[in-house]
């Protein structure tokens, strides 16, 4: 276990194992509004790919004034244990707890990576950068495609949820007030996460959020009639498994209650179609959950 302090000027550390990560996703600051506090990490900044010098578009953002944000240092706790011992495999997280007594408003972090690669190291950037507004940060980890296929990273991150609201308070955590935030992969667990806490199927209470930042996010997998990323996540195409690719597309679960949504998507994404995100907001906007969509204009999923 290693601890370091940060600040809001700079890493915290050099990053595991002694290296400095890069991130592969990056953070410009967009001001958005919300009612409850945790929304506010939706101000915190979009998750943008080069996005200086493009074009873009705020869909649904709210007129009034942000509040001014809370600048902080803090302090990570690396590999945090947050499977119960029967877990099939176990799952490490990352902790960035700001500077105060807390409790804190609180983050559940989810990299993405198709849903087969990546881990922490991916959004360390984004882990410091929302760390340095005040924010609790939980940076999880799930179950990678193949060994593990659909619902397992579901489940995983919603046991990393179950932790902070069961035993994260003597870490800081807030059980009150926990947002999820996800990009690609990220966003689609993060979204399936927040809708479907309220579905006895899949979620339960301990699984609700207050908040969902997603970005790149395949919101309806029915869409993808080829390929082999999804079909490799799911454990089978579409014709031989729709019931799954229903079941794990965050637009099914979408119902009258969920939470508040800040979603950013780029026009020319070749990975996840910018319909995807028009299909979200669409069904958000029927269901009349409150929501934005920053639109990124010039830009693909990773370039």
């Amino acid at each position: 276990m290693v601890v370091s302090v940060g600040a809001r000027a700079g890493r915290a550390s050099a990053g595991r194992r002694g290296r400095r990560v890069r991130p592969q996703v990056w953070a410009v600051d967009v001001t958005v509004h919300g009612s409850f506090s945790v929304q506010n990490m939706l101000r915190i900044g979009v998750i943008a790919i080069f996005l200086s010098g493009c074009g873009s578009q705020h869909l649904g953002r709210p007129s009034e004034p942000s509040p001014p944000p809370i600048l902080s240092t803090y302090a990570i706790r690396r590999d945090v244990l947050v499977t119960p011992p029967e877990w099939p495999q176990a799952l490490l997280a990352d902790l960035y707890r700001p500077a105060g007594e807390g409790p804190f408003p609180s983050v559940l972090l989810i990299h993405g990576g198709a849903w087969k690669r990546g881990d922490r190291a991916q959004v360390e950037g984004l882990a410091e950068r929302i760390a340095a507004r005040g924010y609790l940060v939980v940076n999880t980890t799930y179950r990678l495609v193949p060994q593990y296929t659909w619902p397992a990273q579901l489940h995983d991150v919603q046991q990393a949820l179950r932790w902070m609201r069961l035993s994260g308070g003597a870490q800081g955590v807030d059980p009150a007030r926990i947002g999820v935030f996800g990009y690609s992969a990220g966003g689609h667990l993060a979204a399936l996460l927040g809708h479907a806490a309220d579905d006895a199927s899949w979620g339960d209470p301990l699984t609700q959020v207050k908040a969902i930042v997603a970005g790149g996010t395949p919101a309806d997998l029915t869409m993808y009639e080829g390929g082999h990323l999804v079909p490799a996540f799911i454990g089978g195409s579409r014709q031989e498994r729709l019931p799954d690719f229903v079941a794990a597309s965050p637009v099914t679960h979408i119902n009258a209650g969920d939470p508040p949504v800040f979603q950013y998507h780029a026009t020319l994404d070749d990975y996840v179609p910018f319909e995807q995100a028009t299909r979200y907001k669409a069904r958000l906007d029927a269901t009349g959950i409150p929501n934005e969509l920053f639109v990124i204009r010039g830009h693909g999923h990773i370039s």
